[in-house]
């Protein structure tokens, strides 16, 4: 099963759909709702656009103007909320992200490809580091939960708990790899060193 190509791919407007799922807001109150609700600790959000974002999801016909609101001297503000095709869109959207797998490319990855730019021993020193800023983002996230659990249903913790899960799957990944050239039981690893050490490429590289 394919994910369907959307009008709207940005999951910041995933997040706004979302967010108007629960009432009509205008933007301001939008941005609000998504820094107090914690969702720019798992979604990549740029204020400055929020607006942009709210208007292409107008133009599609996903959210509509329900109301302008003024308040003294104050600007008005534009209250908008999801239309039926906006409510259609993100229960579409959101069941194809849960169902589908899709291949997403991490900078961490691209630079896994292409690491073997760097000398072994350079590369150990620098996982090494990334390994202590793991170790250190795990415990704090570790810690972060349990006090959220205090306050919060876990119902609306679980995208935390994903990250710190992927942060420990990453920390002990790193930890084993690292283990596997210090040891010199990564396979090529001599290769690889002596290309860095003579300037010539192994046949098995080439």
């Amino acid at each position: 099963m394919a994910v369907k190509r959307r009008k709207l791919g940005n999951p910041l407007a995933l997040a706004v759909l979302a967010t108007l799922w629960q009432k009509p807001m205008h933007p301001y109150e939008i941005a609000q709702t998504l820094r107090r609700q914690g969702k720019d600790s798992s979604t990549k959000i740029n204020y400055g656009s929020l607006y942009t974002v709210v208007q292409s999801l107008q133009k599609h016909g996903l959210v509509e103007i329900t109301d302008v609101e003024r308040q003294g001297n104050r600007p008005e503000r534009t209250v908008y909320g999801l239309t039926d095709a906006g409510r259609e869109e993100l229960t579409e959207w959101l069941s194809d992200l849960m169902a589908v797998p899709v291949k997403e490319y991490p900078i961490f990855e691209t630079a896994l490809s292409v690491m073997g730019v760097l000398h072994p021993d350079d590369l150990v020193r620098l996982l090494q580091e990334r390994l202590n800023t793991l170790e250190v983002q795990v415990a704090s996230g570790r810690g972060a939960l349990e006090k959220l659990y205090e306050t919060l249903p876990r119902l609306f913790l679980v995208e935390t708990e994903y990250q710190l899960h992927m942060l420990q799957a990453q920390t002990e990944w790193v930890r084993g790899f690292l283990e596997e050239i210090q040891q010199g039981t990564l396979p090529g690893v001599d290769a690889w060193r002596r290309y860095h050490e003579t300037g010539e490429l192994p046949d098995e590289f080439s």
